[in-house]
């Protein structure tokens, strides 16, 4: 959530600045703003709404005159969305500029404080401090300033800070809450995220937690908070920067739908062609820590890895990990599980697992990124930028990366033969041509959602993996179409949830597993038989599924561990269709953030 960009060079600034904040959309906003140092004073202009108001308050940039800038897309933690509260924020004297993702924990405190000491505040938000801290701190030197800010400050931030008297300047950084420097020839630039940069560079550095920096149009400097200097490796960005455009599909989330098959492929190909993953100690317990549909995927992970290894594994939601006191041992494996590698409750519950003692995995997809970086062991899921919200071809790699890590501790167990290997390998790098099948067949899918798209409440049932496979159906249905949606384990129904189905009701079955079928099938009837409407997801030999269902998709043929690689490609493009079809903003959901960076 939020996006933060920075711009320091010969061209004029702002609008870079409002390219690089639209390569940023997908993080999600409510309200945009730049502040220009034009050598002799700060502009800021802010707006609420979209990035395109802001652009046409000011010509697509070139009303704002300066070569030094910072700007920010908000997304509203600390007062609602408005012209006052979004950033940047400036002193009272109009010399600071501040734009910041996080939320300060301690702000009330510091807010008493800067008003006894004369300063006043405008807006309701936690970051107006930030700025009023500066220019209390600030005696010309940005870097001793930042220095200070950071011996005070509580909570998450990533921050970018100009001076009206130093034009040629920024300073920067981060605790907790991402951030990039790209670097340019005579230029360099500053982002929440890689995309925003890419156009001009693909040399960035990835700074970590207290690393100040402060950025010339010549150059970048980086230092410790005891402001001595560091060197830092240079990370080069090998993804093309078409990865991150639309390549004229509608919206991003189908493009990212129909790239599956070959993250899936090159998922699996790294692990794969690693001979699965190298097991050093066999773990006595697994738990799984993750947010949204990353937890999921998690569910998902419990029911293959306790069938395949036969090690016991919890899943837990991060926010509630780590208040719960979960029992850790050094014997137990916590695998944190998130996209962007950067979500603030699961690097929180990766922490607090590896203070206790646990070892730790992450599956990640950012390369580079907080966790990847914290965790003991990652393993990467090769899905490329996904820049829609609601998130597709990512959950589907997370899967994929889940199968191969159930394998290799299966294999690490003595469970899995040469031939077992043999075979699961061939049936995973199947799985992107049976994709391509189902989409395919998208055109059927989309009808189905033209018949169902006006549904006020619709229901996920399954037994087994399918359940976990119902939790994310659900999920992706009701967080861009807005329609009510809830999934439950098929057998639960006749203990509360089945007094809500009645006439017209969309019920939306998954019925993969053999051995759980005819249960499925039964449960299957009870709704119908109290007015349900039916769509249901099964594999192309269970056809007798026909006569108590409205509509069937047929999956092709892969093993019953497999299935959910099928049948989520088949309820994302459902959700896809069911939202555009309402007219909703696909790739931009209403009050939804790509990358949840605070608490």
């Amino acid at each position: 959530m939020c996006g933060i960009v920075g711009y320091i060079g010969k061209k004029q600034a702002a609008p870079v600045l409002i390219g690089a904040l639209k390569r940023l959309e997908y993080r999600g906003y409510d309200s945009a703003g730049i502040a220009v140092n034009s050598g002799k004073k700060i502009n800021v202009v802010k707006t609420k709404g979209k990035l395109n108001v802001l652009a046409e308050k000011i010509e697509g940039g070139n009303a704002v005159k300066g070569t030094t800038a910072i700007g920010h897309t908000r997304w509203a933690t600390h007062g609602k969305p408005s012209d006052i509260n979004a950033h940047p924020h400036t002193s009272g004297s109009g010399r600071i500029a501040v734009v910041h993702n996080g939320i300060i924990e301690n702000y009330i405190e510091l807010k008493d404080f800067l008003i006894k000491k004369g300063y006043r505040f405008i807006s309701e938000t936690d970051t107006e401090v930030i700025a009023h801290l500066a220019d209390f701190y600030y005696k010309g030197d940005l870097l001793k300033m930042t220095a200070r800010l950071t011996q005070t400050l509580k909570g998450s931030y990533a921050l970018e800070i100009i001076s009206q008297d130093k034009p040629d300047e920024i300073a920067a950084v981060k605790k907790d809450s991402p951030l990039i420097i790209g670097l340019g020839d005579g230029e360099n630039f500053i982002a929440s995220d890689i995309p925003a940069v890419l156009p001009y560079t693909r040399n960035v550095y990835i700074i970590e937690d207290y690393e100040i920096a402060l950025i010339k149009r010549e150059g970048v400097a980086l230092y410790n908070t005891e402001l001595e200097h560091i060197n830092k490796e240079v990370f080069y960005v090998n993804w093309n920067v078409s990865a991150a455009e639309k390549g004229g599909y509608e919206h991003f989330m189908i493009k990212e739908i129909m790239e599956e098959p070959q993250a899936i492929l090159n998922t699996v190909s790294q692990m794969v062609g690693q001979g699965m993953m190298k097991i050093d100690k066999i773990p006595d317990k697994i738990n799984i820590v993750a947010c949204g549909s990353s937890y999921n995927v998690g569910v998902a992970g419990k029911y293959i890895i306790e069938q395949i290894a036969k090690i016991p594994v919890e899943v837990d939601t991060a926010s509630e990990y780590r208040y719960r006191d979960a029992l850790l041992t050094k014997n137990t494996l916590v695998v944190v599980i998130s996209q962007s590698g950067e979500t603030a409750d699961t690097l929180a519950a990766l922490r607090e697992s590896k203070r206790r003692g646990a070892e730790t995995l992450s599956i990640v997809n950012v390369i580079g990124s907080t966790i990847a970086r914290e965790a003991d062991r990652v393993l990467y899921t090769l899905a490329g930028p996904e820049i829609s919200v609601a998130t597709t071809k990512a959950y589907s790699t997370q899967l994929a990366a889940v199968y191969m890590l159930a394998l290799s501790l299966a294999k690490a167990e003595g469970k899995l033969s040469p031939e077992l290997e043999k075979y699961y390998g061939e049936e995973l790098f199947k799985l992107p041509s049976l994709i391509n099948k189902i989409l395919e067949q998208k055109d059927k899918i989309k009808d189905l959602a033209s018949k169902y798209f006006k549904a006020k409440n619709v229901f996920f049932i399954g037994r087994g993996i399918d359940y976990a496979l119902s939790l994310e159906g659900a999920l992706k249905l009701k967080e861009i179409s807005y329609i009510h949606s809830e999934a439950y384990p098929a057998g639960e129904l006749k203990h509360g949830p089945i007094s809500l189905i009645e006439d017209g009701t969309l019920v939306v079955a998954l019925a993969t597993q053999e051995k759980l079928f005819e249960k499925t099938l039964n449960n299957i009837k009870e709704v119908k038989s109290r007015g349900a409407v039916v769509l249901s997801i099964v594999e192309e030999e269970n056809t007798q599924i026909e006569e108590c269902s409205d509509d069937v998709f047929y999956l092709p043929k892969t093993n019953k561990m497999f299935t959910s690689s099928l049948a989520a490609t088949i309820l994302q493009l459902f959700a896809y269709y069911v939202a555009n079809l309402n007219g909703n903003d696909v790739d931009q959901p209403r009050n939804l953030a790509k990358s949840v960076t605070v608490e």
